[in-house]
């Protein structure tokens, strides 16, 4: 028979019991919001990188694929400006610039035969040229800070730069690295010539002017009436 202390006995055991299972609780959410708190100070801090972290904070440069770079050969003199024949490609979208330095290069006395906007847009420097060309294409390079050199099938000597977004200005006249009578360097990693195959040549198509008026093909002009004979009386 069940008498009022046992019944008092099983009721302090069961509020017991309840407060235990409340500390156990308790204690785990502490001990998890504590653990949770140690982890985000440790990201806060950069003591530990964060799982999602990407690499957001800088943008990363994507560069221009690099075509196989020609080397010199040995004794290779610098062309003398004058000399040599400059097409400035401006692709970027800043307007103007193929114009800036056309005049640039111009006043170092480079010959300049046209400048036009490049449709295809580009990153870096690039320097254009055929098997004529590679003495002038390495001279030019030297008024970049960087340049990528770029062998295509062209049969003259003249050479072609575009302008890409990475390109802020040439290098100081004083500052060329370059004398008359000191053969120049070839560029790291380059090879011979005639191991690579040429590029096609690209033409660019320049864009057409908005509002032209397209031109009228000319009137084609009417024969005179042939004068009838006099019938013979």
């Amino acid at each position: 028979m069940t008498t009022p202390d046992d019944v008092q006995r099983a009721r302090t055991q069961r509020r017991r019991r309840k407060h235990e299972r409340q500390a156990l609780v308790f204690g785990l959410l502490i001990a998890f919001l504590a653990v949770s708190g140690l982890a985000a100070a440790a990201v806060y801090t950069g003591a530990v990188d964060a799982p999602f972290d990407r690499g957001f904070s800088e943008e990363e440069v994507v560069r221009d694929q690099v075509a196989a770079q020609p080397c010199l050969p040995d004794g290779t003199l610098p062309v003398p400006y004058q000399q040599i024949t400059v097409k400035v490609l401006n692709a970027t979208n800043r307007s103007g610039l193929a114009g800036q330095v056309s005049d640039a290069l111009a006043s170092r006395s480079f010959v300049i035969s046209a400048t036009e906007t490049q449709e295809a847009k580009l990153n870096d420097v690039r320097i254009s040229f055929g098997t004529q060309g590679l003495a002038s294409a390495y001279t030019l390079a030297a008024q970049f800070p960087t340049a990528n050199l770029f062998y295509d099938a062209r049969e003259d000597a003249s050479v072609d730069v575009a302008l890409g977004e990475s390109f802020t200005e040439l290098v100081p006249a004083e500052e060329v690295v370059l004398a008359a009578d000191s053969p120049m360097a070839s560029v790291d990693g380059c090879r011979s010539l005639d191991s690579i195959t040429p590029e096609p040549v690209v033409v660019p198509t320049p864009p057409a002017e908005e509002g032209a008026p397209a031109e009228d093909a000319p009137a084609e002009e009417e024969a005179p009436a042939e004068e009838e004979a006099p019938a013979e009386g």
